[in-house]
């Protein structure tokens, strides 16, 4: 990218987490402009084309037990629209559940019923009395000194146990960011939550919702965080890399099972939609980027970078001006020193005079490449961020 002054800069968060190839990449480029000669917009209310529907059948071909799309315009609304879709559901199954469970340190976006699920109190705690009605409980990655991943991960399941034995009856999904909350600094954790808040929703008749809005299209490593834990959600919101930052699109993916409590009476109908909803470039580009994902093995292409990067990590994580460093595939977090205002702000300015750009969660500095990172821009990428360390946290 470059600045006004002409000033080159790697981009190492990917736009706010969405570039997977790059900017500017041909094949996303010509099948936008192909499109573009065909239809520009055309609603999805009542309609269809062509695009929608060849992206839909990719997005259930890369997600095994799921098996129907509902278009949304980005990661909030996609959000909305499955909350939305939970509790209909539990109302034309017979027991309307008017709660939500979800994690402390959660980040679902900043709409309403987004912010009811989320946790974070300089984000959320100002819209607090116009939310939905939820349960907390803590965050599986928020782990004390000499704690290991697997025990706060059991310290977590308890406390979910205890809510779903409480209140399960009344509990219309779990929601939750899977493997990694990324918005809260990168709090990563164990599988083993994953696999029992499954547990957990099916036994009490609950969904399970999972956020992949930041980690799906092969963030984590697989092509959908949950799948390192091997369990099929009921409900799964995506957005960010779907069209590779090109244009605003996200989805609501659903079983079978979920969709057909919507069938019977017009009255069953799920009235929600947007103006922009699937519009047709957007899915033209999201078509092209989930081809090349394929195509180039994503998945295979993150484990090698999360590996290679994870290992030019080392020598920042042992410095002592590095709390800790948090990653999963090729989504980082390097938490420094606390030692002035905005440390993690001034790091990144610091990065930025190296041609670097990052971008701060607080103290945590979020390292979020385009995920067929070269070597060359991975080493720059990371001394960048070594210099700009030892520059500010002295």
């Amino acid at each position: 990218m470059y600045d006004t002054d002409g000033r080159k800069y790697l981009d190492g968060v990917s736009s706010l987490w969405v570039t997977t190839f790059g900017h500017r990449t041909p094949e996303i480029d010509a099948a936008i402009i192909a499109q573009l000669g065909k239809l520009d917009h055309s609603t999805f209310l009542g309609a269809t084309h062509t695009p929608g529907i060849e992206l839909a059948e990719k997005l259930l071909a890369l997600t095994p037990g799921l098996d129907k799309v509902f278009y949304a315009g980005d990661g909030s609304s996609a959000v909305e629209a499955g909350l939305k879709i939970a509790y209909q559901y539990s109302v034309q199954s017979g027991q309307p559940r008017p709660l939500f469970v979800h994690l402390s340190e959660a980040y679902h976006g900043d709409t309403l019923g987004a912010v009811s699920v989320g946790g974070m109190k300089l984000f959320h705690a100002t819209y607090r009395p116009l939310l939905l009605k939820t349960a907390t409980v803590g965050s599986p990655g928020l782990r004390a000194p000499g704690q290991t991943p697997v025990e706060r991960a059991a310290e977590v399941i308890k406390e979910l146990e205890a809510v779903m034995a409480a209140q399960g009856d009344q509990v219309c999904a779990i929601v939750l960011e899977p493997m990694v909350q990324a918005a809260a600094g990168m709090l990563t954790y164990d599988a083993s939550f994953l696999r029992a808040a499954r547990e957990l929703a099916t036994k009490y008749g609950a969904l399970l919702m999972v956020d992949e809005v930041a980690t799906g299209i092969a963030r984590t490593g697989p092509m959908w965080a949950h799948q390192h834990a091997g369990i099929t959600p009921d409900l799964l919101t995506c957005g960010k890399g779907i069209t590779a930052g090109y244009l605003p699109l996200s989805a609501v993916l659903a079983t079978d099972e979920v969709y057909s409590a919507f069938l019977g009476a017009p009255e069953k109908t799920f009235f929600h939609g947007h103006t922009y909803t699937a519009n047709p470039l957007a899915c033209a580009a999201a078509n092209a980027n989930l081809t090349l994902a394929v195509e180039r093995d994503l998945p295979g292409q993150v484990a090698v970078l999360g590996a290679r990067l994870a290992d030019l990590l080392k020598p920042v994580g042992d410095r002592d001006s590095v709390v800790e460093i948090r990653q999963l595939g090729a989504m980082i977090g390097v938490e420094v020193a606390n030692v002035r205002h905005r440390t993690g702000f001034e790091v990144c300015r610091a990065a930025r005079k190296r041609g670097v750009w990052l971008r701060p969660l607080g103290d945590t500095v979020i390292l979020m490449p385009p995920l067929t990172l070269g070597e060359a821009e991975q080493n720059l990428m990371v001394e960048a961020l070594a210099e700009a360390i030892d520059e500010v946290v002295r």
